[in-house]
């Protein structure tokens, strides 16, 4: 086993990470709880747009850390809006991260070989986009499950992508404000570039 592998296996990658997250609405008090909680960096981007782009850089447990309060929070919300439901089974957490296309065809794996084993060992599903989104060389992976999964299921695909740099220029994918009449919408709500390693969506 390599000395990559195995601080892999030990969940502890040396390296410094860059997350970028795409959310809704003003949610400064859980974002201050997280970089305390988490030691990670955590900044808010300004802006009249309903959408919030939040960048997470630290350490890769801190990064880890701040994944698994997210994917904590997104479960709470669910079941606080379950109370008022009439809803009986529990969705699963889902969040949408990006990616370089060029990286896309290492996490799949030969005849899909390693994306099966990430759904297996983590218990999470993890689902790649087909396509590019629009005007990048970006493609969107789907990863839902329960928090502990989601977090594991990142740990294994971060260890993808330090092994396998995306290659070439990388477009990064930019939502747009597209106006339509006297309001503004979102176009495709998957997105948020995360360094040239990877990106995910907090909506």
């Amino acid at each position: 086993m390599s000395e990559k592998e195995e601080m892999t296996s030990e969940g502890g990658l040396n390296v410094t990470l860059t997350l970028r997250l795409l959310m809704h609405g003003k949610k400064g008090e859980t974002v201050k709880k997280m970089r305390e909680d988490s030691g990670a960096r955590i900044n808010i981007s300004e802006g009249t747009s309903p959408e919030r782009i939040v960048t997470i850089t630290g350490p890769t447990e801190g990064i880890f850390r701040a994944f698994s309060m997210i994917a904590q929070k997104f479960e709470e919300d669910i079941s606080t809006a379950m109370t008022n439901s009439s809803v009986t089974s529990k969705p699963p957490v889902t969040l949408r991260l990006v990616f370089p296309g060029s990286q896309c065809g290492s996490l799949i794996g030969k005849g899909g070989s390693k994306i099966k084993e990430i759904r297996e060992t983590t218990g999470a599903q993890v689902q790649v986009a087909g396509d590019m989104l629009p005007d990048s060389t970006e493609r969107a992976v789907t990863i839902s499950g329960t928090p502990q999964a989601i977090t594991q299921c990142v740990r294994h695909i971060c260890s993808v992508m330090l092994e396998s740099p995306p290659k070439g220029a990388t477009i990064p994918y930019r939502p747009k404000a597209i106006a339509v009449g006297a309001h503004a919408v979102l176009a495709p709500q998957h997105s948020a570039q995360v360094s040239s390693h990877m990106g995910v969506i907090w909506r």
